[in-house]
């Protein structure tokens, strides 16, 4: 009988983030039998997204983009071209041509969360993508010397360790499909991606937090690779887990999934020419915290490090379905 249920009824996970991170994640999970639901930041106010965003009024488009065509089932050429950013052209320069095509179909539809879904469905998106908030917001930091700090593009920029990040407007309503989605979600599952300007921005609407706190579904919590100048400068697994408790006044997560694998010399020396290291698994601190932590070798070496999507979707399918089986 678990058998039949495990093929009818698909776990539903909703992904909450934005960024590179989060996309590579996707492109994993989509492979596997789960019912996905992407839940992006709409913080973005940087290049050709920002841009469009204050050109057009809509929300930043880019991180949206970059989700969907990690869930697309299309074509690789196709997938190229709407990668593709324009290199020359008055006013074209720097834009790419999926942020172009959301811009369109945000105009042609009258709305920016109906775009996505026409955009998904031209796409054979495998899930649904939806923007944190139907509007774009305003990120601003707070450092720790008391400067203020405005747009989600400058924080990493200010050098200066973060106290708290926060919206303006601080009461901005979530998507009320995105507060559905998490209600009836089996595994929320948030991260990878930039802590303060890609998974934070989510957390801190304010009845989207609320949702994740109330859900009874699994709470998993990816922690990213390296840390990132200007942003998390020295912070282990358990720091990251200090700024969303401190941000959420909760205990968020059951399990904490990190990368223990070694990372080569040369590629450590390329990203500290950049000032970012391996962020540490401080084992103790965090299963102090009471979170279970899940470790293994999570990451592929390329121009850069990037998760294996593979290995890393499969242990998140391996929680998601054991908890799946305790519930019945």
């Amino acid at each position: 009988m678990q058998t039949i249920q495990k093929i009818v009824r698909r776990p539903k996970i909703v992904v909450i983030g934005g960024g590179t991170g989060l996309s590579v994640m996707l492109r994993g999970l989509k492979e596997k039998p789960l019912d996905i639901t992407a839940i992006v930041t709409v913080a973005d106010d940087g290049g050709s997204s920002g841009i469009l965003r204050n050109e057009l009024q809509i929300p930043p488009p880019g991180d949206i983009r970059n989700v969907l065509m990690a869930l697309a089932d299309v074509e690789p050429l196709l997938a190229d071209m709407l990668k593709y950013r324009f290199k020359t052209g008055n006013g074209l320069a720097g834009h790419s041509l999926g942020n172009l095509m959301l811009a369109a179909m945000t105009d042609l539809s009258g709305d920016f969360v109906t775009g996505i879904r026409q955009l998904s469905q031209v796409l054979a998106v495998r899930g649904r993508v939806l923007p944190a908030a139907n509007r774009a917001i305003v990120l601003k930091a707070e450092l720790v010397d008391g400067t203020i700090v405005t747009g989600e593009s400058q924080i990493p920029k200010a050098g200066k360790a973060i106290k708290r990040v926060f919206l303006e407007p601080a009461d901005v309503e979530p998507l009320a499909e995105a507060v559905e989605a998490i209600e009836q979600a089996d595994a929320i599952l948030i991260g990878p991606g930039s802590l303060y300007t890609s998974i934070m921005p989510n957390l801190i609407v304010p009845k989207l937090a609320q949702a994740i706190v109330e859900s009874e579904a699994v709470k998993l919590f990816v922690c990213n690779v390296m840390t990132q100048p200007g942003e998390t400068d020295n912070y282990t697994v358990s720091n990251h887990l200090d700024a969303i408790h401190n941000h959420i006044g909760h205990h968020l997560f059951d399990y904490v999934i990190v990368n223990d694998g070694e990372i080569p010399p040369q590629v450590e020396s390329k990203y500290a020419e950049l000032g970012a290291k391996a962020v540490q698994l401080d084992i103790d601190e965090v299963t102090r915290r009471g979170y279970k932590v899940i470790a293994d070798r999570l990451v592929l070496f390329r121009t850069f490090l990037r998760h294996d999507a593979e290995r890393l979707s499969h242990h998140i399918y391996k929680l998601v379905e054991n908890w799946m089986l305790r519930k019945r």
